[in-house]
């Protein structure tokens, strides 16, 4: 599978947010000083929450702006920083992925029509 220029297969798959996940998982009860993840865990789920809306924003900003690089730069750091708030929270990406799943083939109106009853 190319991206249609370098033959290579493209690096932004779930398998890359798979093993971001693993990745901040793994940072959980580390060493703030050693590691910027350990830290906001050790910041508190608030502050880790906090960070994840900064992101938002500052990925809108860019969507708006329409610089494109600028925002695959900032969603980089939202998706990071919703890893860690997920890994905190003890939210496996795999019931977000199934959560997905159900929803495929299913319109946007229908399905919010469905969790309002």
């Amino acid at each position: 599978m190319g991206d249609g220029k370098s033959g290579k297969a493209p690096a932004a798959s779930a398998e890359v947010l798979d093993r971001l996940y693993a990745t901040v998982l793994s940072r959980k009860g580390g060493d703030p000083e050693s590691s910027y993840t350990a830290k906001l865990y050790s910041r508190g789920t608030a502050k880790i929450a906090q960070k994840v809306g900064e992101e938002a924003v500052e990925a809108i900003l860019e969507a708006v702006r329409g610089d494109k690089a600028a925002l695959a730069a900032e969603s980089a750091d939202l998706l990071y920083h919703l890893m860690v708030l997920w890994a905190d929270a003890g939210l496996d990406p795999a019931e977000v992925w199934e959560k997905l799943g159900q929803r495929e083939g299913t319109s946007g109106i229908d399905e919010k029509k469905a969790r309002k009853s």
